[in-house]
């Protein structure tokens, strides 16, 4: 808040110049901006089916944001571009030249071309519109007509300047507008720029829409050529080898094989069965039985025999034709008869003291005759299946050839239907209209409200901004220590008092404490001197021992006015019935004894320790120097001034000793030896360099010595005002 304060008070200080170059930029302005011309602005818009389904009749497909923006944006920048800005140019210069009623009055350059000139450069801007040429500004004629189209001001820059296109939200419209000083001019820009724009883009549309038509039909005559090679490959192939259906050839081999498999099986299980069953038979006949029985029957076996041949060739003949079922008649009627003679064979069998064993014979004849047929039939399946196997065999590698080009032949039947898709797409598309279309035509435009009072007002803004931040730069970096309380905080040191900067060749002690002057300004000093000697005195307590005490008062350079101050401090010490020893210690610079015109010299006193007989006779008593090159010990050594000053603190209340600035060292130093309490002045409105700060640390180590600042020279403003009586140490 404290600096927030200070810079109030910088800006109270300069007022006049933060309220001056406001105004005269803002007058400045005014005599910039009043002849600015109104201005109109005209819009159209274009509708681009890109997000509108009505229009979206080839693909339902849901589109991103990201790209719908990017397509708006593609087409915003295609409109922005030179070749359709160039062409609105010619239009605009051909409308001016071949009307009574041009947008622009006709510029010097053009009516300082003769008659002949001028219906060059009109034909030139009609063929350059004509062909859609852009100008090319290496070429002379082409930059002729390019001044010609600056000095109307029909440029690019004009154009690209004040033309404004963006997407509506949203929607699926562009809104172009355009800024001119001519209504009429603004709507015809517009219309023009939309005009050639749609133009332009329709005609790249459909030319690229016709390369890709004619494109993709190419494309799909080479891959339905391919896939007609690769179908023709394969008939050509089966034919060669024989193929009809290798896979249901494949699956009819299988089932056979697995059949035949299974038959094998089952005769090699029957052959077994019956020939032990036969076995078991002969056993329980002995050799004059098996004998009879076989003489008995030798005709029947034979034919018996004879069946099974013509049963086994029958069989035999079905398994080589896959098992046939037009066999199966023949078999079975095969099969009656072997039945039959087997019960003719038991017609013709003699009795004999055997004939209990007849149902085995019986027996034993079936089953010979179903073992003979078991074990014929499973040669001939061994057969068929080795058969079989090796046909199996033979398909193999076909099956391989077949695949590979059956897979090829899908690939080109995909490729070729994934080719005619896109074709029957894109020529979809080339048969439907555009898109693009301009829905709202431009009018004559509206004047926009004058942007002169703004610009009036922005410049007055904009100039006391600049002041206040040119103020506050200046506030920033100032370093300067300029009131009690910023000397308090930075040097950490109790500052007593301040005195204003007053005129001193105006300054008249007595009547300031005589009351009569009746100066504002005096009357504030008054008041300082006595806040500071009210400080001072609550830090110089005299002891039982000395009557008074010996004040130094200092400064870090020369010039602060350490004088004057401690003249007036002399003197506020006199009104208040105090005597006062003022002695001048500054032998550089003797100011104090130069306007007092003093008999009494410091060198005199301290090698004689007489003070005179006009010691007592006035309330001041002034001691000078001689004004010599030296310092206070080499006068006389410490003892003998301690003795005097002892003499001097019985005789006086105070003793003020103006000693020199802190820049001369030693010489300042040694006074501070014999005096009880130093005080600094300090001139207001100084920065603290490294040797200030060097000093300043040298009176902290004064261990209690040093009783503080009086900031002298204190600026008069609304800021110092504010710290009013200065009775406090001002340390935070």
């Amino acid at each position: 808040m404290e600096e927030l304060k200070k810079f109030y008070y910088l800006l109270y200080r300069f007022r006049l110049i933060v309220i001056a170059v406001p105004l005269i930029t803002i007058i400045i302005a005014y005599f910039l901006v009043r002849n600015l011309p109104d201005e109109y602005i005209a819009e159209g818009q274009i509708a681009t089916g890109i997000v509108d389904e009505t229009q979206n009749l080839v693909s339902n497909v849901d589109k991103q944001e990201a790209s719908i923006n990017r397509e708006f944006s593609n087409l915003i920048e295609i409109m922005k571009l030179q070749k359709i800005i160039n062409l609105v140019s010619y239009q605009l210069i051909i409308h001016d030249l071949t009307t009574d009623k041009p947008f622009r009055e006709i510029s010097t350059k053009i009516k300082e071309l003769s008659e002949v000139e001028r219906r060059k450069a009109l034909n030139a801007f009609k063929r350059k519109y004509t062909y859609k040429e852009t100008l090319n500004q290496f070429n002379a004629d082409d930059r002729n007509l390019y001044d010609l189209l600056s000095s109307m001001g029909y440029n690019q820059d004009f154009i690209a300047g004040n033309i404004y296109t963006d997407r509506l939200e949203i929607s699926d419209f562009i809104s172009v507008k355009f800024t001119s000083e001519n209504p009429e001019l603004s709507a015809f820009v517009v219309n023009s720029l939309c005009s050639e724009f749609i133009n332009y883009y329709t005609n790249i549309l459909r030319d690229n829409q016709n390369k890709s038509v004619k494109f993709l039909s190419n494309l799909a005559k080479v891959k339905s050529d391919t896939l007609n090679k690769q179908v023709e490959a394969l008939r050509k192939y089966k034919i060669d080898n024989k193929i009809v259906n290798l896979g249901e050839q494949s699956r009819k081999m299988y089932e056979l094989t697995a059949e035949y498999e299974t038959r094998k099986q089952n005769a090699e299980k029957d052959i077994i069965s019956l020939k032990g069953t036969i076995d078991n038979i002969d056993k329980q006949f002995d050799p004059s039985q098996r004998k009879y029985l076989e003489a008995s029957l030798v005709k029947v076996n034979q034919d018996i025999t004879q069946s099974k041949r013509e049963l086994t060739a029958l069989s035999e003949l079905q398994i080589r034709n896959e098992f046939d079922p037009k066999y199966n008649r023949s078999i079975d009627s095969l099969k009656q008869v072997i039945n039959a003679q087997i019960l003719d064979q038991s017609d013709k069998y003699i009795t004999s003291p055997l004939s209990r064993k007849e149902s085995l014979v019986t027996q034993k004849m079936s089953l010979q005759v179903q073992y003979d047929i078991a074990r014929y039939s499973l040669n001939s399946l061994k057969r068929e299946l080795q058969e079989m196997n090796n046909k199996f065999e033979k398909l193999v590698p076909h099956e391989a050839v077949i695949q590979s080009l059956e897979r090829k032949i899908d690939i080109a039947g995909k490729e070729y239907l994934d080719i005619l898709d896109k074709y029957n797409n894109v020529s979809l598309e080339a048969s439907l209209s555009t898109k693009l279309r301009q829905v709202q035509i431009a009018m004559p435009g509206v004047q926009l409200p004058s942007k002169k009072m703004l610009l009036i007002i922005l410049s007055g803004i904009i100039s006391f901004i600049f002041c206040l931040l040119v103020f506050f730069v200046i506030f920033y970096f100032d370093n300067r220590v300029g009131s009690p309380r910023e000397l308090a905080q930075i040097t950490e040191i109790p500052v007593l008092g301040k005195i204003n900067r007053v005129n001193s060749a105006n300054l008249a002690l007595k009547e300031i404490w005589s009351n009569l002057h009746a100066n504002p300004e005096m009357q504030e000093l008054k008041k300082q001197l006595r806040s500071a000697r009210y400080e001072i005195s609550r830090e110089m307590v005299p002891t039982k021992d000395t009557k008074g005490q010996v004040l130094n008062i200092t400064s870090m350079n020369d010039s602060e006015g350490k004088t004057l101050l401690i003249a007036c401090i002399a003197y506020s010490y006199v009104v208040i019935s105090k005597k006062v020893l003022l002695i001048d210690g500054n032998f550089d610079h003797p100011s104090i004894t130069e306007n007092s015109n003093t008999k009494f010299f410091i060198e005199d006193y301290l090698k004689s320790g007489n003070l005179g007989s006009a010691e007592f006779n006035t309330g001041i008593m002034v001691m000078g120097n001689k004004g010599e090159d030296t310092s206070l010990f080499e006068v006389a050594d410490e003892k003998t001034i301690k003795e005097r000053f002892d003499l001097l603190r019985t005789k006086f209340d105070i003793i003020l000793v103006e000693t020199p600035s802190l820049e001369t060292l030693g010489k300042a130093k040694e006074w501070n030896l014999i005096a009880d309490k130093v005080m600094g002045v300090f001139e207001a409105n100084q920065t603290l360099s490294g040797s200030k700060k060097q000093h300043i640390n040298y009176l902290k180590e004064l261990n209690g010595q040093f009783i503080g600042w009086v900031i002298n020279k204190v600026s008069v403003d609304s800021y110092n005002k504010t710290d009013g009586a200065i009775n406090t140490n001002f340390i935070e």
